[in-house]
């Protein structure tokens, strides 16, 4: 099982997204709901997907009434069917509603995530290639989705700017050589820290390569030409490929023998998963 994420980051943009969606107060269920009523509530998978997110959909509604029950019938990252109950949720029906909007876009955007990766990891199984994401995250939500990731099968590229060193085209524009920005970066680095160079054609590989570079990225060069990198690198360093990579180019770009793919689409183009909360019985 993936371990889910330290909470305080999460508590934070929790409290945010209800500051945003609550503000004051929900005027629609304050003037229909007596305090007083108790209900339950199914969270309904409208679609087969791959689960992500039932740990923040409850946290939202404990922080909004720490009285409700929220219970997950399943396990975060399955694949289930669509009709599947994700959840049961029981308490005062006030507080129900009030949370059913933040925790679904939580639950439905990293769920959709999760999906969607399941569905691009599944074109290169077999292969020894590993699907990557990228840090075109939504702003905030960037572990929360990179966990969605591995939920879905594939493995995260850095996390930040800070846990690895990437000199991409613009740091290149601005230094002398590929061979002195990875001098420098070493210099400026500590001996864990592997340091990747994106190039775009062979001379700039071998460049990086001759350079020391652990790792290498073929930053939007065609199939046949990860092919040349794969046999000139001939396992010296990792070749991630980065660039264009959609679901039809994925086998392709697989079967050349890089190491990594890196898929933006990952994380800023998966849909979110069909999702509902539905009020199944009320009580006093």
């Amino acid at each position: 099982m993936t371990a889910f994420p330290a909470w305080p980051l999460f508590d934070r943009l929790i409290d945010l997204a209800l500051e945003e969606d609550v503000g004051a107060g929900d005027v629609t269920t304050q003037a229909l709901i007596p305090p007083d009523l108790q209900g339950e509530a199914h969270l309904r998978a409208q679609q087969d997907l791959v689960v992500a997110g039932l740990p923040v959909a409850g946290r939202v509604f404990r922080k909004l009434d720490a009285s409700l029950v929220f219970e997950p019938q399943v396990e975060e990252g399955r694949e289930i069917a669509a009709g599947t109950v994700l959840a049961r949720l029981s308490g005062p029906v006030a507080g129900i509603l009030t949370g059913e909007r933040t925790a679904l876009n939580f639950l439905q955007r990293l769920s959709g995530i999760a999906t969607f990766t399941r569905r691009m990891a599944s074109l290169i199984e077999g292969s020894a290639a590993a699907l990557v994401d990228t840090r075109k995250t939504t702003p905030g939500w960037r572990a929360l989705e990179k966990y969605a990731v591995r939920l879905g099968g594939a493995r995260n590229h850095r996390s930040g700017l800070y846990d690895g060193v990437l000199i991409k085209n613009n740091h290149l524009a601005a230094a002398a050589s590929i061979t002195q920005a990875v001098q420098q970066a070493r210099q400026h680095s500590h001996h864990l820290l592997k340091i990747e160079v994106e190039v775009t054609d062979l001379a700039g590989l071998e460049e990086a390569l001759a350079a020391g570079a652990e790792v290498i990225m073929l930053d939007n060069l065609d199939e046949a030409a990860m092919k040349k990198a794969v046999a000139i690198v001939a396992g010296r360093a990792l070749l991630e490929a980065s660039g264009s990579i959609n679901a039809e180019r994925l086998p392709r770009v697989a079967a050349t023998g890089v190491n990594l793919i890196s898929m933006g689409q990952l994380t800023h183009s998966a849909p979110a998963a069909d999702i509902h909360l539905r009020l199944v019985r009320t009580w006093k």
